[in-house]
């Protein structure tokens, strides 16, 4: 057995429990995990660090790490990714739609039309630097500013097989997170929570589709609504938005935890036909044991730029992304936003890896066994 086969075995002695799309808690929560209905209620304990009188714990360091990397490291997209085999149909359907000709005008601009069939897989590295956490703490009339401005750097390796099997690797302060998509399930694992399976159907990684992978990004956005124009920085964009239907963000919900809504919006460039930002915003209620709703609106903002030709297609080479975490309540004046930062470069990119088979995109095997 390899290193990975011995690795991915070890991570299989963890019992899973449902994966969050935020903040992760503190290990010295952990125990709590499966007292609790939804492991959401735990992100709690963020914000208990970070006192309204404007003190900070002992403990928050680690917790904005922690936090950073919960919401930065491996975000999903909202949607699932269409079957390839389904695109052009869908693209004739829709021929004279202006979202088909924005979405065409990106393919043809990657160079992804004239490599149609030949790119069956992908191996990418990079680095990266993550910005820890500020805190806005708001009671109506004052606001608090909470945290200072440090950065934690670090890198990553993503493989991908086409079209929805992928596996990353992201290693951070010396924290590292590790998750994938056998192209049916997705999970992930942290130090302090171990492997956590995804709920509702199977979605891409958002790290690839913000650049890395311009066909898997032209599906997300196939059935897309055109909202209009808009200018990003120098550039006048097109604006295309998808969102997860009613059945899907249903079935991601468990227990006091509902998922409302899940939206993403591409800007493309109406110079260049390529996407240059990209943003989804996430929103969950919480119901907690006093009958209270919290709510959590996480929204992840990325600047995509640097594109490079890499054997005839165009790569995205480096981005940032700009994270909020906004915690409100209905029957609250105070809410809390929390704002995080990641600056990302692409090493090094390389198609059609020889060797790599789908023994690479294995979950952990007790995954198989629990009940989502």
């Amino acid at each position: 057995m390899d290193s990975r086969g011995r690795r991915k075995q070890r991570w299989c002695t963890q019992t899973l429990t449902p994966l969050m799309e935020g903040p992760d808690p503190d290990p010295e929560t952990q125990d709590q995990v499966h007292k609790k209905e939804t492991s959401w209620e735990l992100i709690r304990e963020w914000f208990r660090l970070h006192k309204g009188d404007g003190t900070i714990l002992s403990n928050s360091k680690r917790q904005d790490l922690r936090l950073l990397l919960g919401v930065l490291a491996c975000p999903l997209a909202p949607i699932p990714l269409l079957p390839r085999s389904n695109i052009h149909h869908n693209f004739h359907i829709q021929e004279n739609s202006t979202a088909h000709y924005i979405v065409h005008q990106y393919l043809a601009a990657t160079g992804c039309l004239k490599r149609e069939k030949d790119m069956k897989n992908m191996y990418a590295t990079g680095s990266v630097k993550m910005i820890r956490c500020e805190t806005e703490i708001s009671s109506g009339k004052s606001v608090k500013c909470l945290g200072t401005r440090t950065g934690e750097n670090g890198c990553f390796v993503v493989w991908q097989m086409m079209p929805a099997k992928w596996s990353l690797e992201l290693v951070v302060g010396g924290n590292k997170v590790i998750a994938g998509s056998d192209g049916k399930t997705v999970w992930r694992h942290t130090p302090w929570l171990g492997s956590h399976a995804a709920k509702g159907p199977q979605r891409p990684l958002r790290r690839i589709i913000q650049g890395l992978d311009p066909k898997n990004t032209a599906s997300l956005f196939t059935n897309a609504q055109c909202l209009g124009e808009k200018r990003i920085g120098d550039d006048d964009c097109f604006v295309l938005k998808v969102a997860a239907d009613r059945a899907s963000v249903t079935e991601r919900s468990e227990g006091a935890t509902e998922v409302l809504r899940h939206v993403l919006y591409g800007y493309f460039s109406q110079k260049s036909g390529l996407l240059i930002y990209l943003e989804d915003s996430h929103l969950t209620r919480v119901e907690t044991q006093e009958n209270d709703n919290i709510y959590w609106e996480t929204t992840i903002g990325s600047s995509i730029a640097d594109y490079r030709d890499v054997d005839g297609v165009l790569i995205a080479h480096q981005g940032r992304s700009v994270a909020t975490v906004f915690r409100f309540e209905e029957e609250c004046v105070q809410h809390s936003r929390t704002k995080m930062e990641e600056f990302w470069r692409i090493d090094d990119v390389v198609f059609n890896v020889a060797g790599l088979s789908l023994d690479s995109f294995i979950p952990p095997a007790d995954i198989h066994h629990t009940s989502l």
